[in-house]
């Protein structure tokens, strides 16, 4: 069956997604994705075992031998770190949050206090300033799907970036690398932003790169437009946005006594 045939036939038969991830074995979010539309192109698998719910053979059985469920493992096939692509990402059910860098999955935690609080703030400052930034660039926060490669096996969600032209921007995501990316340290990401997704937003072209460091109280600024070049900034200062030629600026000093609310 094609996936509109599937669509069909779940509408003929008076089913919700919650029949069919019960009777699959797919999962909710897998099965919600699918019938949407939002993904394009389902694993055969993911395919084959909503088709053995919804054929018509399936409704010759006894109704109490309809929704018995499928091993979730009988339509996925394991892979190895590095194996992975957008295929098996949008498969994910939707409550796992990851991130696909060169096929391997990272798994990220839910934000802190502290980190949605620098995230709004950056963003909010960015967003005010508009007028400043060079013209037609647009401010996103997380979560938003980043194709960084424009391949299959790379999909990353910066805290904050900023986009400049709208070439890029795709009903669901962003295809390409962002002008500017901001990433918000956390103890469970700090090698993973550093190393693993710096090099790969430099290689990727992104302009321009920052890495907010919380604990130390710090940011890392990345000039990948000139020879990658780094400067260090603390909480107590006024950070340039280098892609705006200085126009546009976060002070930190600001963030850091909005920060205090959370000690009080």
């Amino acid at each position: 069956m094609t996936i509109e045939e599937l669509k069909q036939r779940k509408k003929s038969l008076g089913l919700t997604n919650e029949d069919l991830a019960k009777a699959s074995g797919v999962p909710l979010g897998t099965v919600q994705k699918v019938m949407s539309g939002a993904t394009a192109a389902p694993r055969k698998e993911t395919l084959a075992a909503l088709e053995a719910v919804l054929r018509p053979a399936a409704y010759s059985l006894p109704k109490e031998e309809r929704f018995v469920a499928e091993p979730q493992t009988a339509y996925r096939t394991e892979k190895k770190q590095g194996e992975y692509t957008l295929e098996d990402y949008y498969a994910l059910p939707d409550e796992r949050r990851v991130e696909l860098i060169d096929g391997i999955i990272y798994d990220m935690t839910s934000p802190s206090l502290l980190h949605q609080l620098i995230l709004f703030e950056i963003g909010y400052g960015l967003r005010n300033q508009a007028d400043q930034c060079p013209q037609g660039c647009t401010v996103f926060v997380a979560p938003l799907d980043v194709q960084l490669d424009c391949d299959d096996r790379t999909m990353v969600q910066p805290d904050v970036l900023v986009i400049c032209g709208k070439e890029k921007m795709k009903s669901r995501h962003l295809y390409g690398a962002p002008d500017l990316a901001i990433e918000i340290l956390s103890p469970s990401t700090r090698r993973k932003d550093l190393f693993i997704k710096g090099n790969k937003y430099m290689a990727a072209g992104v302009r321009e790169y920052w890495v907010v460091d919380p604990d130390k109280r710090q940011i890392i600024q990345f000039d990948y437009e000139h020879d990658a070049m780094i400067r260090l900034y603390t909480f107590e200062q006024t950070v340039p946005v280098l892609i705006s030629e200085g126009m546009c600026k976060i002070d930190f000093a600001a963030i850091s006594e909005r920060m205090k609310v959370l000690s009080e």
